[in-house]
């Protein structure tokens, strides 16, 4: 398992590549990060890149889902990137957990959601 916060993001964007499956211990570095994020721009957009993706683990599932409800108006783009089709499907249910613009890519194209998640159109 890999999360990790990718440092050349600036500004509001929030850039995270995740490997594997995600465990609760994950969350305990990436939820003080982003909360800083929050507190310094007020409102976040976030890339996140997955390559071999595997889901959550039973605790980091929970976790993800009190950082959603927690942040629900914080985030207001985020930009899903992929390998498969159950990672697609993601976006589709990430929708109720947020007031974000939401959007997948393939994995082919990461330049092209970088540029979406940073544009006001």
């Amino acid at each position: 398992m890999s999360l990790e916060l990718v440092e050349a993001a600036q500004g509001n964007l929030v850039e995270i590549e995740v490997t594997g499956k995600l465990n609760k211990e994950a969350y305990e570095i990436f939820v003080p990060e982003i909360e800083q994020r929050i507190s310094e721009h007020g409102k976040i957009r976030v890339l996140v890149v997955m390559h071999d993706f595997h889901g959550w683990e039973a605790g980091a599932l929970w976790e993800d889902l009190k950082f959603d409800v927690k942040h629900f108006n914080h985030i207001e783009r985020l930009a899903l990137v992929g390998e498969s089709k159950w990672e697609k499907g993601m976006s589709v249910f990430c929708r109720p957990f947020t007031t974000a613009k939401i959007k997948y890519f393939d994995h082919t194209e990461v330049d092209s959601a970088r540029e979406w998640v940073l544009s006001e159109a």
